[in-house]
């Protein structure tokens, strides 16, 4: 799968992400910092990369709506430490074996994954 690691988010993310043999880009890597969510997006549909980030914005599916993405995955940790993030982030990589982010809404926490959306 094809991921794409936002600005909020430290580059051990991406690495984590290859090590298990997915293709991860950063933000920064691309020198997108500082770009809108709007854009950051955009380029994520245009890449055909999941998004995942700490940003909330991402959640709203009024602004973006899942099934018009390849994958919107909303870290909602209550510690976003590196290796908080890092922790669960390896908790949900075994799920992409079975369970594909594409036209989802990916909410995760600490205990729970909850999924919204569909392809249509």
């Amino acid at each position: 799968m094809q991921f794409k690691i936002d600005e909020n988010l430290h580059s051990d993310a991406a690495d984590l992400l290859r090590k298990h043999g997915h293709d991860a880009l950063t933000v920064r890597e691309q020198g997108l910092r500082g770009r809108a969510d709007s854009d950051i997006a955009e380029v994520c549909r245009q890449e055909e990369r999941a998004i995942v980030t700490l940003d909330l914005d991402f959640s709203d599916i009024r602004n973006y709506p899942p099934q018009g993405y390849h994958g919107i995955i909303v870290l909602r940790l209550s510690d976003q430490s590196r290796a908080s993030v890092l922790n669960v982030l390896g908790r949900i990589i075994p799920m992409f074996d079975t369970e594909s982010p594409v036209g989802h809404l990916w909410i995760v926490d600490e205990h729970q994954v909850r999924i919204r959306g569909g392809k249509p």
